[in-house]
């Protein structure tokens, strides 16, 4: 929930665990305590999207936590995630966009030994769109008080028997059904592509096909679909850079076009009530959906630069759930 100063600083003072975004002036300010952080003016609250630097997004970790540590993640220490990360509980991350922890997770997490058996959400720290390239998004560790604009700050909460964290992804975009591109060199930058087999600039192949780079490049991991957002066209340069890197050999797709955002987002949403211990969605849903004032389902959170559901996501709605096991 979307909450002031002061409700924050007394949440913590009274021993609460929490998740928070805001902006870093207010960040900065708040109690040591048992939280951990990052920058954002972005969220989807309650009454629809909103943008705010007065206020700060809080999310309590459930009750039925039982122990939890807090832990700093440079770029050379990220692959150690996965085996801090408890048996049974999730581990929530923050790292700070464009940061070199953004750029090592986005290339290697999906390789990390049993990524996908832990449960690991997160998101990308921002800032304002009007300070991107001025100030650097940044990161708390809320027990320290310090904060990072280069490293991951990750927070490790373990669950009680009979009870488990599960990731639900909303991705509103499937393949379209235009040419097969792929790659022959992987990064958040590329000049060529291959089409059909044959080498073309993609810079140009996109200008002269007028497509919309709004629509993100769109994978299929057996029947798991990944999207890959654009973030610019260099003319010049004759170059294309993304908010995520493309991979060799793997065949992308443009994503066939999404009429209406908020509707879509109540059709994709699981059937039956979901009831988040967590969630974001991505900046580039809240600017191309023009989601100010307009609610997406029931979920809140902050609105990110990118996600984390064990990998980094884009364009995605992600959230996390704590379900009884049985066990």
């Amino acid at each position: 929930m979307l909450v002031d100063f002061a409700s924050v600083a007394s949440k913590i003072e009274s021993g609460g665990t929490l998740f928070l975004a805001g902006d870093e002036t207010l960040l900065k300010r708040l109690p040591k305590g048992n939280w951990i952080g990052g920058t954002i003016p972005y969220f989807m609250d309650q009454k629809g999207g909103t943008m705010s630097k007065d206020t700060i997004f809080l999310t309590e970790a459930p009750a039925a936590v039982s122990g939890r540590k807090i832990a700093w993640y440079g770029e050379s220490e990220l692959a150690r995630l996965v085996p801090e990360a408890p048996d049974n509980g999730f581990s929530l991350v923050i790292i700070p966009a464009t940061s070199p922890a953004h750029i090592s997770y986005a290339r290697n997490a999906p390789g990390y030994e049993g990524i996908f058996i832990k449960p690991i959400i997160g998101w990308i720290a921002g800032v304002h769109l009007d300070d991107v390239g001025k100030v650097a998004p940044k990161v708390f560790n809320g027990a320290t008080g310090e904060c990072s604009d280069s490293k991951a700050i990750a927070m490790h909460l373990v669950l009680p028997r009979g009870k488990q964290a599960s990731i639900g992804i909303v991705n509103l975009f499937r393949q379209g059904k235009g040419e097969v591109i792929s790659f022959e060199e992987e990064g958040f930058s590329v000049a060529n592509c291959l089409l059909g087999g044959k080498k073309v600039n993609f810079s140009e192949y996109l200008v002269s096909k007028k497509i919309d780079t709004r629509l993100p490049l769109v994978a299929d991991y057996s029947g798991t679909l990944v999207n890959v957002s654009f973030q610019s066209i260099d003319e010049k340069k004759r170059t294309v850079a993304f908010y995520a890197p493309v991979f060799k050999n793997v065949q992308y797709r443009i994503a066939e076009p999404i009429q209406d955002y908020v509707k879509s987002f109540s059709a994709t949403m699981p059937s039956g009530s979901v009831n988040p211990a967590f969630s974001c969605n991505c900046i580039l849903n809240y600017l191309y959906a023009n989601l100010e004032g307009k609610r997406t389902g029931t979920i809140t959170g902050p609105i990110t630069f990118g996600e984390i559901a064990y990998q980094l996501l884009n364009q995605t709605l992600t959230y996390l759930e704590i379900i009884d096991s049985g066990k």
